[in-house]
């Protein structure tokens, strides 16, 4: 079997240096941090559409299940449209899926939503830049899927840098313990999941991977909030849209995302995590209360220090 035909039958997505080329890899990753970056702006307008409180987790729990169940659907129907044939869940694939929503989908959003309604979204933002460095750990030190260097450590901490900058101005003194323990949780899943997809992808389809863990994590998040008391208050046309796209979103970028981890280095893809926050700004512009901040001093100064970040774990020489 040749090489073309090996990529064919581990998931016809094409010759691995596509992906691996650096213009590549910068477009594709912003693109995904782009769509991640204005997530949190539509969970807002989502939320409040359908009378979803933000601050009453169970709520958001199910709210939040609802669109990753949506996402996984997604995933798997543009994919299946893609590659001319259904992305169907194998034998093989069913516990990888299984761990992966687990820890990706339910771990990392229900600790995430229970966490940040007991301290502020400063410290939510900070605690999650730290999901840069903390993945590059889990990628070297437990699953050993590349060797941790100084300039990784360097460029990674950089990155971490650039999230705190941007929050640095606003009050981090409001939260608890508990809710910085659940929100570091809800970093180290992600980590913990990164590193999974890193894995899994060198022998499953990722968009295959991450559509039907959408769909499993996406489903045990609506029965858990139900469970804990979650309600959907309205139903709207903006809602449906806000979760319409949210949906959109988490199937595009997962699954992107996916295909670089499968073909790069860990600490190559999850550098450009640090630009999130900052897309996040600007596409808050949408709104006028939003706009005074964009341009400011501090917003500058954390951009350049992902910047920074990104070029030097990027130029890094390969093990």
């Amino acid at each position: 079997m040749t090489m073309k035909q090996k990529e064919l039958a581990r998931g016809g997505l094409g010759p691995p240096p596509v992906f691996s080329r650096t213009p590549v890899l910068v477009a594709v990753a912003l693109f995904c941090c782009a769509l991640w970056g204005s997530a949190h702006t539509m969970i807002k307008v989502g939320a409040a559409e359908f009378g979803v409180v933000q601050t009453h987790a169970p709520s958001m729990i199910l709210f939040a299940g609802m669109r990753f169940f949506l996402a996984g659907w997604l995933a798997l129907l543009l994919g299946s449209m893609i590659q001319k044939r259904w992305l169907r869940l194998k034998r093989s694939s069913v516990f990888p899926a299984m761990k992966l929503s687990l820890a990706q989908t339910v771990g990392q959003y229900v600790l995430f939503y229970i966490g940040l309604g007991m301290t502020s979204s400063v410290r939510s933002s900070i605690m999650n830049g730290a999901a840069v460095f903390v993945t590059l750990l889990v990628a070297c030190l437990i699953f050993r899927t590349e060797k941790l260097t100084l300039q990784k450590s360097i460029g990674s901490l950089l990155a971490v840098a650039g999230v705190i900058i941007m929050n640095i101005s606003g009050s981090a003194a409001d939260g608890s313990i508990l809710g910085d323990v659940l929100l570091l949780g809800s970093t180290f899943a992600y980590a913990l999941s990164t590193a999974m997809i890193k894995k899994y992808s060198e022998n499953e389809d990722p968009v295959a991977l991450s559509g039907w863990q959408f769909v499993i994590g996406g489903a045990i998040m609506v029965v858990v909030g139900l469970v804990l008391g979650g309600k959907i208050e309205t139903v709207s046309v903006t809602a449906l849209l806000a979760l319409g796209y949210l949906g959109f979103l988490s199937a595009a970028a997962y699954s992107l995302w996916g295909v670089l981890l499968r073909y790069n280095p860990v600490s190559k893809v999850v550098v450009f995590t640090g630009t999130t926050p900052l897309f996040g700004v600007l596409i808050s512009a949408i709104f006028p209360e939003n706009r005074g901040n964009i341009l400011s001093f501090v917003n500058l100064a954390a951009l350049i220090a992902v910047c920074i970040g990104t070029f030097i774990v990027n130029t890094a020489k390969k093990e």
